[in-house]
Parts: C-alpha cells; structure tokens; sequence
C-alpha cells in the first residue's frame, strides 16, 4: 500500500524523495495548484538560511539526475526562488510528478472501519484517507500517514491572550497578518500612513524595516512597534556571533532604527482591544493601559497548527505547544532561549496510532523554532522506520547554526528538564539519565552530535 504525505512544502516533497529511495510508494496530497503553496505566499521575503541548508539531500540526488545544478550554496532564496528553483523542477521530475496530486484537499484521516475509540483489530487496519477533488469526493487506503502540513494560512491573534482581541475580527479589513509585501504589491496599502506592528519575532522584524524603508521613501509614513516584552534581546538577535549572519544582521538593523527614532517602540504592551474611530483609523488598548492610534495594523504573533482532519485518528500532542509530546520539552521556548534542538526523528514523532507521523512545521506545533533542514532529518528519519532500517531511523544527526543568544543556564536546565544529562559542554552532547531505558526516544546517544538551531521567531 502507498504512504500518503498531506502537503507539498518543502518537507513533503523531501519526505516522497525519502519514500522514493527506500522503494516505498508515497502520494503527495496539496490542497493548492502548484507545489510550494506557502513559500509562494511568502515569496518576496528572503530566508535565513543560504541554499546549503535548504536543499534535501534525497531531493537533490533525484535533481542531479536529470542534469540540475543546485543554485550558489551561500546565496539567500526568497520564498518564490526556493519554489522555482528547486520545488517546481523537483515536482516536475518522472519519479515525482506521477506522485502528486495538485488541487486536492484532505478532508478527514481515520483508521478503516476503526474509528477514534475502537481497540480491537485497529493496528491491523489501514488509514483511510478522505479528499475532495474536481468537486468529487474519494478515498485512498494507505499503509502510514505523513502530515506535513505546517501552519501556513494559521495565524495567531493580536490578542495577547491568545484569542483575538475585542473588536479584532470587526478590523479585519484593517489588518494584515504575517510579513506584508511593505516595498511589493501591498506598497499603497501603507504608503502615508500610521502604520503599528504587532509581534517581537522575525516576520515582525522584516515587516519593521520594510516599513522604515518605506517611511523614508513615502512621506507621511509613521512606524509603531508594540510588543509583548520590554525585554528585546531576541529580536534583536546574536549580531555577529549568529551563524546565519543574515539573521543576525536583521536584528541590528531593527535596533539601529528604533535608536535613531526612525521606529516607535511601545513595550511592554499587550493587546487587549481594537476600537474604530470615526475616520475608521484603529484606536488599540493594551492591558497595561496604553492605547496606540492606527491606520493599519500588521500582525506577525506567529502560527499555530490545524488539526481538525486528524479528530477521528488518536494524538498525543503537548497541552500547551502542540506538537508531539516527547517533543515539547526539546523544543519548548518558555525552556529554549536559543533553541536548543535534541537529536530527533520517527520515534519522537510517531503518533498513537501506529504509522501516523507529524512532520516539518506541523510537527512543532506552536514552538517557533524550525529550520528546513530539521525536517528533512526528520522524514529521513521516518522514511528509514516504514522501510524497517531501524538502525538508520534512530540514526538522527542535526548540524544546525547557532544563534548568538544563548543562555548557558537556561539551556543545560532545558536539557535537563527533557531527560537528557549534558555531558561536556552545552552545544555538543547529552547522553540518556542512566534510570531511563536504553532506547528512550527522547535522549541521544553520546556519540549524536548536535548544534543549536535558529532563535525562536514569535
């Protein structure tokens, strides 16, 4: 039976590379026209990470063989150049094209004849896969499910509780959420006018500077950044000692303009109600007691997954992030000031129901803190576990840049808080508590090396 993969990002179409290699038979659901449906919404923006990091290693062998020449390994992609040159002619392989269903949106995922409650017989049924497409409903039988389809088109609210403010949904027309095409196609949105940003993650720092650059060139542009915390060290990021000097340089710029003015800071300020004016301008209050006026508003609070076509399958998610359990305490930014990530693959990913994955983005639920190339580890990694090679499955390996805003304490005590003791020093190794089973899915083994990833975006 084939492994059914629900999303073409970037991680699906490195999950069906992975399939493909071991013999296996994926089929890559996409809700969207093309492949890339995500990055293409975010197409102006550029990444972090320089081509090296975001090319899967499966998918690249699968494009060399048909005469593809990966693009400059230090160059930078924007989401539409990750799409065109390197998504797009993977879709467009034979080995791939054959795998893809374009256009078609999954509706439910369910053990056959199972349910959500029955035990008896369930881990011998297969997972039956519900899609609507061409105005039809269908089905397909598979043996193992990958959800991978991160938390694009997800946003969280500008309330601070985590529900939208009061009033918030009556602005909706006023409002934007996540990084807007500030210099693009959105330019004469705001182009004049009082302009207030809500979020201390980078999408909100890209969308500060877009605006500050926008500001110099279109008289009449006011800048208003509101955030959470007074404290800004990580959106202001590492500087110099980042790995990914991209990311780095991003959070200096952002210092550089509300030094010089050029932003308005308000801090700490949690939203708590959007009223309009009698022009329609947003009047925005915080629980602090502060009130900031706007013509727009920018919300780039983060995303958070959508489950809602796995509620007859069965989760073992986080109460609080959302993301796997044995995950959560890995990834957890509340514990993470820089984002430590344990070496992690099928075994931490794997659901309750057995053959179930969450993977990429989805994966990490609420926790902002992945990179691509964790999940292309991850579906090696899980791709390695449905072909039976579980040597390779446990065989997990990150090389990932280091931020430059670490906290030694916070991060041994993350560590230790997710059942794993460090052994030298913080951006090595952890070898497993010695009361903890061998094969504990959440500690490495001491021979796993593992650097620090990308600093959490809010």
């Amino acid at each position: 039976m084939p492994v059914a993969i629900i999303g073409g990002g970037p991680v699906g179409l490195a999950a069906a590379a992975h399939l493909l290699e071991r013999g296996l038979k994926p089929v890559v659901f996409e809700a969207g026209p093309s492949v890339g449906t995500a990055p293409l919404d975010w197409g102006h923006v550029h990444t972090f990470s320089p081509w090296r990091y975001n090319v899967d290693r499966a998918c690249r062998t699968l494009l060399e063989r048909h005469g593809w020449t990966v693009p400059d390994a230090d160059a930078f992609p924007t989401g539409r150049e990750l799409v065109e040159g390197y998504l797009a002619p993977l879709a467009a392989l034979p080995e791939m094209a054959g795998r893809l269903r374009l256009n078609t949106l999954v509706t439910g995922v369910a053990r056959q004849r199972a349910g959500k409650v029955r035990d008896a017989g369930r881990e011998r049924q297969p997972f039956e896969v519900r899609f609507q497409a061409e105005g039809k409903e269908d089905r397909l039988l598979v043996q193992a499910v990958l959800v991978a389809t991160g938390t694009w088109g997800h946003p969280n609210p500008a309330g601070a509780s985590g529900l939208p403010a009061i009033g918030e949904r009556q602005a909706a027309d006023r409002i934007r959420y996540g990084m807007s095409d500030v210099l693009g196609d959105e330019r004469g949105r705001y182009a004049g006018k009082r302009v207030l940003v809500v979020g201390s993650g980078h999408s909100a720092v890209g969308t500060l500077i877009d605006l500050a650059s926008l500001a110099e060139q279109a008289p009449g542009t006011t800048v208003l950044w509101v955030a959470r915390s007074a404290d800004l060290t990580r959106a202001y990021g590492g500087g110099a000692a980042d790995q990914l000097p991209e990311r780095g340089a991003l959070g200096q710029r952002l210092r550089h303009l509300v030094e010089s003015g050029a932003i308005e800071l308000l801090a700490p300020f949690s939203v708590d109600e959007i009223r309009r004016g009698a022009d329609g301008s947003l009047q925005v209050m915080s629980l602090e007691g502060r009130m900031a006026e706007a013509d727009e508003m920018v919300v780039a609070t983060g995303l958070r997954p959508e489950f809602s076509i796995l509620r007859e399958v069965r989760l073992d998610l986080d109460p609080a992030l959302e993301c796997p359990r044995v995950l959560a305490p890995l990834i957890d930014p509340n514990l993470h000031s820089c984002g430590t990530v344990r070496p992690h693959g099928a075994l931490e990913l794997q659901q309750p129901d057995s053959g179930l994955f969450l993977a990429g983005m989805t994966s990490y639920g609420r926790a902002p803190t992945f990179l691509l190339a964790t999940g292309y580890e991850q579906v090696r990694s899980i791709a390695a576990f449905l072909a039976g090679d579980m040597e390779a499955a446990r065989r997990v390996e990150l090389d990932l840049p280091q931020t430059g805003v670490c906290s030694s304490n916070r991060v041994v005590a993350a560590l230790d808080a997710a059942c794993c003791t460090p052994t030298t020093t913080q951006d090595t190794c952890c070898a497993p508590k010695p009361e903890l089973a061998e094969d504990a899915p959440c500690c490495g083994t001491a021979d796993q090396k593992v650097s620090l990833p990308a600093e959490p975006a809010e």
